[in-house]
This record gives structure tokens, C-alpha cells and sequence, in this order.
């Protein structure tokens, strides 16, 4: 080997993929070699709650559904960083409230944004 400080680097990363890969491939030799195969019509039958499957599964849904959904939990992950901030507000200092404040006013600007835009009038 040279001394080229990479060969760590390429080492660790063959690590790391077989790692990755190794369990993966043990699992599929495994299911290869002891499971047993019983296809039929019953076994690749889509089960959908214990009822027969009706119809087609693809739905669409409206976008509307969706952004509700990112704007909830951008605004719930953002609401669980100010607890810990209220836990500890008497021990902190001015320098940590006026980055809490700053926090605060990007949650407020994203939701007037949000607002602004109309997103939040289900149509």
C-alpha cells in the first residue's frame, strides 16, 4: 500500500457497503434455500384488510392534501424546538432569547406566507 491517506477512506467504505449488503444477501439465500414455494391464487392475491380487493388501486388525490400535511408537521417539528427553549428561558441568556425570537418570526413569516398564498383555504 502507498501512503495515500485515502486508503482508510476506501477501505471504510467497502466496510461499510458489505455491511449494507451482507445481511441482505444472507436473508435472500436463506428464503432461497428454506422456504417453501406454494404460489397460487390465493397467495398473490392483494389483501386489503381482510376483504377482497375491488377495483382498481389507483387513486388520485388532490394536492391540497398533501401540502396541509407538509405545513402541519413543518409547523409541529418547528413547536417541538421552542420546548425545550421554554423549559430552560430563566437560565438563558438575552443572546439566547433574541435567537428564539428570530425562530419564532420564521415560524410566524411561513405561516403568513402560507396564508398569503392561500394554501390554507380548502377549496
Amino acid at each position: 500500500m502507498s501512503d495515500s491517506p485515502y486508503w482508510f477512506l476506501a477501505l471504510f467504505a467497502l466496510v461499510a457497503f458489505g455491511f449494507a449488503i451482507l445481511p441482505l444477501c444472507v436473508a435472500r439465500f436463506w428464503s432461497l434455500a428454506f422456504s417453501p414455494q406454494k404460489p397460487g391464487l390465493d397467495k398473490n392475491a392483494t389483501y386489503e384488510c381482510g376483504l377482497v380487493a375491488k377495483g382498481d388501486a389507483w387513486v388520485q388525490f388532490k394536492a391540497e392534501y398533501y401540502l396541509y400535511g407538509i405545513i402541519f408537521l413543518i409547523f409541529d417539528v418547528e413547536a417541538i424546538f421552542l420546548l425545550p427553549f421554554a423549559v430552560v428561558f430563566a437560565e438563558r441568556t438575552f443572546e439566547a432569547f433574541l435567537a428564539m425570537l428570530v425562530f419564532v418570526f420564521l415560524i410566524v413569516e411561513g405561516l403568513a406566507w402560507a396564508w398569503m398564498k392561500g394554501i390554507l383555504k380548502w377549496r
